[in-house]
Parts: C-alpha cells; sequence; structure tokens
C-alpha cells in the first residue's frame, strides 16, 4: 500500500510521537538511518544539484516536473525524491513497481484528485524501479500525468529509452545520476562511524585505513552497499566475546569475509549486457587482448550465459577478421563447443584463449563490407534471374532450354594451364568462364574487396584477386 506523508516522515526519526521515534530508529537499517535528509547532504550529483543548477532551483520552487531519475544502484535515487517531498510543499506518495499494481494506482489518483479539487495541493507519486511496470501498467499513468493530477518520479537502474514507454518518456524529464566516487563512499562511511544520532558514534567502532579502503573499493560506488557491509561488521565487532570500547576494530579480514565475493553491475535484460559486450567487440576489433580478457572475465564473472560471449566472438571472427585470419573462425568454433560442453566455470579458459587469438589476429572487414554491398543491391530491387550457362540441367527439357550451355569446368582449365607461377598454392588468376558468374546486370561489379593495407592472409588473396581481375 502507498505510504503517505507521516509514514514517509518516520523512516527519518521525525515524527513528533517521542515514544515511535526510538524504536523506529533502532529497527532501521543503518542504509535507511544516514539517508541525506537536504539538497546539501546529498554527495556527487552536483551535477545536476549544485548551487544554480536547474534541478535544485525547480525543487526549491516547488515547481516539480514530472520526472525520472537514472542511474546505477545505490547512487541516491530515492534519496532525491524524498528530499524533493521534505523540501517541497506537495503530498508524497511513494510505490513501488515490484509490489504494486494499476489498482494503486487508481486509489493514489483518486486521493490526489479529491485534494487537488479541495486544497490546490499537489500530490509527487514517487515510482520506485519504474522499470518494472509493463507497457499497460506504464500507461495507466499517462493521462494523469499528463493532466498534471499527479506528479510522478520516476527511479530505475535501466536505460529509460529501453525500459519506459516512449509515450510516458515524453511526459517527463530524464536526469542521470552517476555512480559515487571512492570520496563519497569513504565520507559517508566516517560520517556513519562518527554520527551519534543516526550512525555508529555511539558504539565507539573503528576501522582499519586498509579496510577502509577495500570497502570503499569494492562497493564500487554503492552507498547503500557500502553502508549495509559496514553495519553487519559493526554488529559483528559487538557481539564478539569480550568486546570493549578499546577493541571495536574493523578488519580487512572482516570486511572481506562479509563481502564474500564482489557484486558486479549487471543485467541479461538490460543495458549493462549491451554496454559490456560492446566493450568486449571493440577491444578485439580494435586488437588490445587485456581489454578483451578485462571485458570478457565482467561478463562471466557477472553471470552471463558463457554462449552468448561465445556467439558474439563467432561473430567478431567473421566481421572483423575474416579472411586475414581464416583460423579465427575455427578457433572461435571449437570455444563455442567447448563451452556448450562444459560450461562455467571450465570454459572460461577456452573462450579466453578465443578471445585473446582474435584480438591478437591481424584484421579485415572486408567480408562485413562485401556482404553489406550484396544487401544494398537486394534492397534496391536488383535480383535478376540466374543465368542460363551456370543453371543445372539434370533433365533433358532443361537443356533443351540451354541450360548450362557454355559452361566451362574450371578444373578442366586449371589442369591444362597449371599453378599460378608465382604462389603455388593459389588457383591460376585467370577467368575460367567467359560469361562470367553474375547475371549481365551486374556484371563488373566487385562486392568482395580487400583493403588496399590487406593483412595477414587476405594479402595474399588481395595479389591473387587483382591479377585474376587483371586478366579478365
Amino acid at each position: 500500500m502507498p505510504q503517505n506523508d507521516n509514514q514517509q516522515i518516520s523512516m527519518f526519526g521525525e515524527d513528533s510521537s517521542a515514544n515511535n521515534t526510538a524504536a523506529v530508529q533502532l529497527a532501521e537499517p543503518l542504509a535507511s538511518r544516514m539517508r541525506p535528509q537536504t539538497l546539501d547532504e546529498i554527495a556527487g550529483q552536483n551535477a545536476l544539484i549544485g548551487n544554480e543548477k536547474p534541478l535544485r532551483k525547480l525543487i526549491l520552487s516547488g515547481r516539480i516536473p514530472s520526472m525520472i531519475f537514472w542511474g546505477p544502484p545505490g547512487c541516491g535515487k530515492t534519496t532525491l525524491a524524498e528530499v524533493i517531498a521534505h523540501t517541497g510543499s506537495a503530498h508524497f506518495v511513494r510505490l513501488s513497481a515490484v509490489t504494486s499494481g494499476v489498482a494503486d494506482l487508481r486509489r493514489v489518483v483518486d486521493d490526489a484528485r479529491r485534494l487537488l479539487q479541495s486544497s490546490h495541493k499537489k500530490t509527487v507519486v514517487f515510482l520506485d524501479e519504474v522499470h518494472r511496470f509493463n507497457k499497460a501498467q506504464q500507461d495507466a499513468l499517462l493521462p494523469h500525468v499528463e493532466h498534471g493530477i499527479i506528479t510522478l518520479i520516476g527511479a530505475t537502474t535501466e536505460n529509460p529509452s529501453f525500459e519506459v514507454n516512449a509515450a510516458l518518456l515524453s511526459r517527463c524529464r530524464v536526469f542521470t545520476l552517476q555512480p559515487l566516487q571512492p570520496e563519497h563512499i569513504q565520507a559517508l562511511l566516517q560520517r556513519a562511524l562518527h554520527d551519534s544520532e543516526r550512525g555508529l558514534g555511539k558504539d565507539h567502532i573503528t576501522i582499519d585505513e586498509d579496510a577502509l579502503q577495500f570497502l570503499v573499493q569494492r562497493s564500487a560506488g554503492d552507498a547503500r552497499m557500502a553502508l549495509t557491509v559496514l553495519e553487519i561488521c559493526a554488529a559483528t565487532v559487538l557481539a564478539a566475546e569480550h568486546s570493549t570500547e578499546e577493541n571495536r576494530r574493523i578488519t580487512t579480514d572482516l570486511v572481506k569475509q562479509t563481502m564474500q565475493t564482489g557484486t558486479l553491475l549487471y543485467d541479461r535484460a538490460g543495458e549493462e549486457h549491451y554496454n559490456l559486450i560492446s566493450a568486449l567487440h571493440k577491444s578485439v576489433r580494435g586488437s588490445d587482448p587485456d581489454a578483451a580478457l578485462y571485458w570478457l572475465a565482467r561478463i562471466l564473472e557477472s553471470g552471463e550465459d558463457p554462449q552468448f560471449a561465445a556467439r558474439r566472438l563467432l561473430r567478431m571472427a567473421s566481421e572483423d577478421i575474416g579472411l586475414a585470419d581464416p583460423q579465427a573462425l575455427s578457433i572461435a568454433v571449437a570455444a563455442q563447443q567447448a563451452a556448450h560442453m562444459v560450461g562455467m566455470p571450465e570454459c572460461s579458459l577456452a573462450l579466453a584463449e578465443a578471445t585473446v587469438y582474435l584480438a591478437c589476429a591481424p584484421k579485415s572487414n572486408a567480408l562485413y563490407m562485401g556482404y553489406a554491398a550484396v544487401k544494398a543491391e537486394l534492397e534496391a530491387g536488383n535480383a535478376p534471374p540466374v543465368p542460363l550457362h551456370i543453371r543445372n540441367a539434370p533433365t533433358s527439357l532443361m537443356k533443351q532450354q540451354h541450360y548450362g550451355t557454355g559452361y566451362i569446368y574450371s578444373q578442366d582449365m586449371y589442369s591444362q594451364i597449371g599453378p599460378d607461377p608465382e604462389d603455388a598454392t593459389m588457383p591460376p588468376p585467370i577467368a575460367t568462364q567467359p560469361e562470367g558468374y553474375l547475371p549481365e546486370s551486374l556484371q563488373g561489379k566487385q562486392f568482395y574487396q580487400p583493403s588496399d593495407c590487406a593483412m595477414g592472409y587476405e594479402a595474399k588473396i588481395a595479389r591473387w584477386l587483382a591479377r585474376r581481375r587483371a586478366a579478365k
């Protein structure tokens, strides 16, 4: 159910009922207790809410537009929405797209309409995880946002252009929140340790400098994660036998045990899915094996299906390497088969081997460009019939129609002429079919064209092809 203003305020321990405040504060997680309560307390988002910034002016003026906050976990989306509620004079309702539905929206909108009619007071609806709403649920918001019955503030970790309907997106301003920098996380942790009202100050807990830096780095800009780990470490220290103010110390080992493994930002269906595979592809294309190996590990260790990475390696082998190194495709296929047979984690090295090989291989996009040129011809409607002389003629009727007439069997020509004297591994550079193999309207087209700086095996093909085309 939606939370009203009083329920929202009680999260910060500001409820006037003194007998409830202490209990609420004790039950709240540290990350919730340490939420900033003013714009000036919000760290790391000066580009949006710094002095003289437009969003800050809108918030302080009370003229709040419908908007969507987009950013990674723990960067302050919910916090900023709550600060807006405290700063402005509007009624504030918080919903989660995970637990709320259209029925909840209807109740909120009905209440907002009555409030607007009776007191001219607007309602701000904060919708957390807005990307979890399906199209129908998002469409249900449209008329109420458009007519100003509610002001919507949505929060999402996913790219709104992927996850939010275009109609709803056009009615909202999108503000991008950045991940918090290490200095911001460190300042938050220090404040939590020393704050006696909302933090851990009364417990007199200290943290080793190397433990603090380890926690800061492993939090990867996620303030909620950092504060949660700090809270668990603090509880562990307090629960230890013979705990005193003098030995309540958080060590690096304790932080490592608490965090277990690092959390990698990833979503198989979201933007990060495409960002990481794009980084891998471009690193291979750019012949940087170190970067390629890094992005591959990020993908696999985040829990992605290794077959997804293997399929992209197959594409790279043909798109970016092609005939510059024909062996590249064989190695990519072998890696894909290994991934299929053994799965993770055993297949990680097979995929790593293929990734490094592809990154170090000579590059050519001649096949990619050639195929694209053929597609362009077909899309333009240039698809004439197969020339008669290269059609198959298995029946007498087809032979009467001159199917196959004039065709010269190329192997007979090779046996008469012999191999290329300049390179015995290549066929003679001659046109074995006077009429050619393309339809008449396409004669002379050169779809596959190695570049002037062809590398690897394709350089040999380029020399042979130039002689062949010159002879023809």
